[in-house]
């Protein structure tokens, strides 16, 4: 019954764009270049994309980069802790350029009548914890590339969730040449800096006050400093699990003595509030000063790592590598 009132609302929507002529969020729409049709597997099957789509939805929470490194626009995008991921980060403002998409939905909450009103020929759910209810409803709507097959979710490396989303847009070796430039990229602060090889690293985050995460080894914020060449550490990996951060109270500081530690820090406070801790200014990675914090958002640095995109990295290298190597000559 959701689908049938979501499918009624988009073709009053649609007839009502057709009386009035090219709607704003069409203007930035056109069909991606490429060859098809092709097929992309993915984690709930196989899925056909017969003809270039032309108005694309993204609803994996970083997979809007990937569509705008081959410029295609999205019509529909999610939204991620309310930071409105399009035109925001320098990465991606002269791709979006005046171009706001629709948001259609938070996180995994999707609007399926504001998808349906998109009319939508392409869905893609990459970086994602779409269910299996939710592709069967939006696939009545348009075909859908859900999340890869063989990880868990959120867990997908970075490459995988490009390529599937090169091959939907018909663009599989020019996504395939952009991934072979960012490898490229991290070969070469890999041969710059071989001492980043024997060194464990963790990246980590504050919540509230006396409480800490650090995040798994195949979360993005991970896999951008194993990229590098730094190792996450056996007390981390073990403790990962399926879960994506790691998260203990100031008893388990153990897990932040690190040869390098860096943290994303949102709140302003949370630097000053945290070397105030007796139990953390005791750990090795304190006293030797190779503690880093590294802002979310101004600079969006934080935000980078956390994308850790094909468009993102490059600006995440710029902006991070430089701390990095500083505080590791303390």
């Amino acid at each position: 019954m959701r689908v049938a009132r979501a499918l009624a609302v988009a073709a009053v929507l649609a007839a009502t764009v057709v009386a009035c002529g090219q709607s704003t969020k069409d203007a930035g729409s056109a069909p991606a270049a490429g060859v098809f049709p092709v097929s992309v597997a993915h984690k709930y099957g196989t899925t056909e994309i017969r003809t270039a789509p032309s108005r694309v939805v993204t609803l994996g929470l970083s997979d809007q980069d990937a569509a705008l490194a081959l410029d295609v626009k999205p019509v529909g995008v999610v939204d991620w802790f309310n930071e409105r991921p399009f035109g925001k980060w320098p990465w991606t403002k002269d791709k979006w350029g005046g171009f706001q998409p629709e948001i259609v939905g938070e996180r995994d909450d999707f609007n399926l009548e504001k998808i349906a009103a998109l009319r939508p020929d392409l869905i893609v759910a990459q970086y994602s914890g779409m269910t299996k209810d939710q592709y069967d409803k939006l696939s009545k709507l348009a075909p859908v590339v859900a999340q890869p097959a063989g990880f868990k979710d959120y867990g997908a490396p970075w490459q995988d969730m490009a390529r599937a989303i090169g091959k939907a847009l018909g663009q599989e070796p020019k996504m395939a040449g952009l991934i072979d430039a960012m490898d490229r990229r991290y070969a070469e602060v890999r041969a710059a800096h071989p001492e980043f090889a024997t060194q464990t690293v963790a990246i980590a985050d504050t919540f509230k006050p006396g409480s800490y995460a650090v995040f798994a080894p195949d979360d993005p914020k991970s896999l951008f400093l194993t990229g590098m060449g730094f190792k996450l550490p056996e007390k981390i990996t073990s403790l990962a699990g399926d879960k994506n951060v790691i998260e203990f109270g100031t008893e388990r500081t153990d897990l932040l003595d690190v040869d390098r530690l860096i943290w994303l820090a949102s709140d302003e406070g949370a630097e000053p509030r945290i070397r105030a801790d007796p139990l953390y200014q005791r750990l090795g990675v304190v006293k030797a000063k190779r503690d880093l914090f590294l802002s979310y958002e101004n600079p969006p640095v934080g935000a980078a790592i956390s994308f850790n995109t094909v468009l993102s990295i490059p600006y995440a290298l710029d902006q991070a590598l430089p701390s990095i190597v500083a505080v590791g000559k303390q």
